[in-house]
């Protein structure tokens, strides 16, 4: 864990104000009250996270949106890995299984086979 200021030094280019405002618009989330908030490892790398998208000049009105879009990414990956994992502990004959399964619905990158119902060929 973490502390305001020690947060606040590992940022070289990062005011005070920056800083609050983040937490204000919620894009990082610390435990605790203003002035005394803890942060956590994920909210340092959401921090970070934040701050790398700021200098690829992501406005305060699509940061939002932009961090909602990770989110969802990293909860599918996470979600993906869970699903890996339960796949694995199975036994042979049944990955086997799932394997041509999954192989015979799997749809083209190209979109060759996309689905009619949602407007693809």
């Amino acid at each position: 864990m973490m502390t305001l200021n020690e947060l606040r030094r590992s940022f070289v280019d990062l005011d005070a104000a920056e800083l609050d405002r983040w937490i204000d618009n919620r894009w990082i989330r610390p435990e605790g009250r203003p002035g005394a908030y803890v942060f956590h490892e994920i909210d340092v790398a959401r921090a970070h996270l934040v701050a790398e998208l700021r200098e690829l000049a992501i406005d305060d009105e699509a940061l939002p949106l932009v961090l909602s879009l990770l989110d969802q990414l990293y909860s599918v990956r996470r979600q993906m890995k869970l699903l890996h994992k339960a796949i694995n502990a199975q036994p042979e004959e049944v990955r086997r299984a799932f394997l041509v399964s999954v192989r015979a619905s799997a749809v083209p990158m190209d979109g060759a086979d996309a689905d009619p119902e949602r407007g693809g060929a």
